[in-house]
């Protein structure tokens, strides 16, 4: 019995040790899942604070990468001094100065054309070429005839004219560069004639017309090193050797074109007269035949200071004391077009310029103001208007224009140098030099260099001028452009044309955005919050469970298909059934009002035979023949109330254009795109509210309308409004519906049937075509900066009134 009992105890006992191992063991298991899930809770919490900070970090990056792409075009330019050239003393004011392509050659031009040719590396003198003239004449006048071709033409004693080009001749001795400095002569060496002969009784000078004589039956070509391939008519062989004026040309301005060249010069006496040379290439022996058309300007001002020609070869412009007389030459007969009298202004003129592309006049006055002036469309046409000054700080003593842009340099006497650009009306430098009296300043072509001559020494400075075309009023402001009537916000960044000036106003493109968010919204924010609000609240669990999914998998529908549709097949559609379309816009939201009127007025015995729970259903195919009713009846309704074209209608009846791909087709297409987005959001946020709050207030005596607008949307609105401003964002940034279904026209028009260009099409549009590095290039990266700020300014806004909503309502 003893041991019987003993060895129950120890049976006990060792149970108990079991036991207590077991606990033991289940301790340490609980402790490791424990200490386990605290590691991944602290894990999660530190990956998801990283996985928030990189987000932030990477958003910090793409801020300030477009802020340090966009920066340089804000900056001003730079000037670095590159070299000084010693001249010959007691030298007269130059002709012309200029460079060559590398900034490694300048040349001086004097009035008597002898053209001198230095390196800038060091200053040496590497040519003095002197142009070929008869015995016994001299120069008696000259003229720049085009700076971007670096041509002069001289006149002379006999009453004839030479041309003259500077050209640089590049070859690569040994693979070494080497730039060769000559003188080339586009027709022939041979000087000129111009037909002048004895003039006109003042009786007949009303009369006379333009008269045509044959200058050369063909036109030698020759070939050589130092004059390059050209139309060389002997013009002293000619029939015109008869009537060789023997008055030398006094004052002369020149326009050169290949096939055309025009000479307005004053003679001795004090007579203006134009000739213009025009050449013909025959077909089969490739020849050119030159015609010489002449006549005499005989309303020509008295003491003509300056005399200058359109490169055009259209407009001549000669300035007498504070008056501009501008002439019509466009038919070889010049014929008085306006007359500029600035004698009203206080300060007189001292100078005349064209600027690049020759469409702006530039006059500087003695107080120091350069003031442009372009034509403008009046009702007596196209005249010459004063649009804007620029301050020189000083009386201008050289004034340069860059060959293809619209910057123009100053120079005063005191040595103070100035760089504007027109358009921008940025100053981009001012800079006062340690410089004498200044005679003569040019650019180089590329305009990355300026060259000044004062007193005896050539002053060579190098340009850092990138993107004088941007500044806040042309991004921001309305801008008069050479041409146009009036300000205006343009976007036109490239042309075929050599002297096009890039239009970059971004008013266009913001206005487009906000138009084809605007639309979009219109179309998409009453559908979607009205679905989400009737699928939550209202909608049997069946057919909820059907319809939600449908309409979140929309959301994965690239966007380019949707694009592709709209532009292809919904714009022809709507342009076709116009009326049909404004029409079924009207009738579906009626046909539900009238369906659920209709529903609720049906008696209970009807009701019970139809199935409750998809009672929603039955509205599709109610729908569907709405549909195509308003589609059928829409030639009809075309035909009574548009005389069977609306789109005529529209267009001349009440002034508004009408474009294919328009702001409705964009506010459909980009509709669809942004429906899925709010309705999920909006849908999930009215499903949240708490069922207890609604069944509070039912038991309490509301009724479900009641309910849903007093405690269900109040308490969901903080979802519903984010719901919207994600809508909204994703409208402002899309990009290929508003690209393939809208002419991308940057026009400022609120009208539903004109196009749009946005930020983001503009974008994916002109980026691959941009030079990188160029203005073009930085203005569209500024265009996607201006983008990421408004998605920044409208999610936080978004979220500012979301957590102020959610404060007021959730003590609901």
């Amino acid at each position: 019995m003893v041991g019987s009992k003993r060895s129950v105890k120890g049976q006990q006992g060792q149970s108990r040790v079991q036991q207590s191992k077991q606990a033991n063991h289940a301790i340490l298991r609980a402790d490791n899942r424990t200490s386990r899930r605290t590691f991944i809770d602290k894990a999660t919490a530190v990956g998801v604070t990283l996985g928030g900070s990189m987000v932030f970090i990477a958003l910090l990056l793409i801020f300030f990468y477009l802020l340090y792409v966009v920066k340089p075009i804000f900056a001003g330019a730079e000037l670095t001094p590159a070299a000084t050239i010693p001249l010959a003393a007691s030298q007269r004011a130059p002709l012309m100065l200029g460079m060559d392509e590398q900034n490694e050659i300048v040349f001086r031009v004097s009035v008597q054309g002898q053209v001198s040719f230095y390196r800038v590396l060091d200053g040496q003198l590497l040519a003095k070429i002197s142009v070929p003239l008869p015995e016994q004449v001299k120069v008696t006048a000259a003229a720049v005839a085009s700076d971007s071709e670096q041509l002069f033409v001289l006149g002379l004693s006999n009453g004839t004219v030479l041309p003259v080009k500077v050209a640089f001749a590049t070859s690569y001795p040994d693979n070494v560069r080497l730039i060769t400095p000559t003188l080339r002569y586009p027709l022939g060496s041979t000087p000129l004639v111009l037909q002048a002969g004895t003039l006109p009784s003042s009786a007949a000078r009303a009369e006379q017309e333009p008269e045509s004589s044959r200058v050369s039956k063909t036109a030698s070509m020759t070939t050589s090193s130092t004059e390059e391939t050209s139309p060389q008519p002997n013009v002293a062989k000619s029939a015109l050797s008869n009537h060789i004026s023997r008055q030398a040309v006094t004052t002369l301005a020149v326009g050169y074109q290949s096939d055309r060249v025009t000479l307005a010069y004053q003679d001795a006496l004090g007579h203006w007269q134009l000739t213009r040379l025009v050449g013909e290439e025959n077909m089969m022996t490739e020849t050119i035949s030159w015609h010489s058309e002449h006549s005499v300007i005989t309303d020509a001002p008295a003491g003509v200071s300056q005399a200058l020609m359109t490169p055009d070869q259209q407009q001549l412009l000669l300035r007498s004391h504070n008056r501009v007389f501008i002439y019509d030459i466009r038919r070889a007969k010049a014929s008085l077009l306006q007359v500029l009298d600035l004698s009203r202004d206080s300060s007189p003129v001292t100078g005349m310029a064209l600027l690049a592309g020759a469409s702006s006049i530039l006059l500087t006055h003695q107080s120091g103001e350069v003031g442009q002036y372009f034509q403008v469309p009046q009702p007596n046409g196209r005249l010459y208007q004063h649009i804007r000054d620029f301050n020189a700080g000083g009386a201008v003593a050289a004034l340069a224009t860059e060959f293809y842009r619209k910057s123009f340099a100053t120079l005063t006497q005191t040595g103070a140098l100035t760089l504007h650009y027109t358009t921008s009306e940025r100053q981009l430098l001012h800079r006062q030099l340690k410089l004498g009296q200044a005679d003569a300043m040019a650019f180089s072509p590329r305009a990355s260099a300026l060259v000044v001559e004062s007193g005896t020494q050539l002053q060579v400075f190098a340009v850092e001028n990138a993107h004088p075309e941007v500044s806040l009023s042309a991004l921001w402001q309305k801008v008069w452009y050479e041409g146009y009537p009036q300000p205006q916000y343009v976007w036109q960044s490239t042309s075929g044309s050599d002297d096009f000036e890039a239009k970059l106003s971004l008013m266009p493109l913001v206005f487009g955005t906000m138009k084809a968010a605007l639309y979009a919204m219109l179309f998409a924010v009453p559908l979607a919050i009205a679905g989400a609000v009737y699928t939550a609240y209202f909608m049997s669990s069946k057919v909820r469970a059907l319809v939600k999914p449908t309409i979140e998998i929309m959301e994965a529908l690239p966007t380019v298909i949707l694009g592709f549709l709209a532009g292809l097949w919904l714009a022809p559609l709507v342009e076709e059934n116009l009326p049909g379309i404004v029409l079924l816009l009207l009738m579906l939201p009626l046909t539900v009002v009238l369906t659920a009127l209709g529903w609720y007025v049906l008696p209970g015995r009807f009701k019970r035979l139809l199935p409750q729970e998809y009672r929603e259903l039955m509205l599709l195919p109610i729908l569907c023949l709405v549909g195509w009713g308003c589609f059928s009846f829409s030639p009809v309704l075309e035909l009574w109330l548009f005389a069977g074209d609306s789109r005529r209608f529209i267009t001349n009846e009440l002034g508004i254009t009408f474009d294919q791909r328009n702001a409705l087709v964009v506010g459909i297409a980009m509709g669809f795109a942004v429906i899925p987005t709010i309705f999920s959001i909006a849908e999930d946020a009215v499903f949240s509210v708490p069922r207890q709050l609604a069944n509070g207030s039912l038991a309490l005596g509301a009724t479900q309308w009641q309910t849903l607008t007093r405690v269900v949307l109040l308490t969901a609105s903080p979802g519903i409004f984010s719901a919207v401003m994600m809508g909204l964002g994703r409208a402002v940034g899309e990009t290929m519906i508003v690209l393939m279904a809208t002419g991308n026209t940057p026009i400022m028009q609120w009208s539903v049937f004109e196009g749009m260009r946005t930020l983001a099409a503009n974008i994916a549009v002109e980026m691959p075509e941009s030079a990188i590095g160029s203005t073009h290039y930085r203005v569209l990266f500024l265009a996607a900066f201006v983008l990421f700020i408004f998605t920044f300014v409208f999610n936080t806004l978004a979220e500012v009134v979301r957590q102020r909503l959610r404060a007021r309502y959730s003590a609901l």
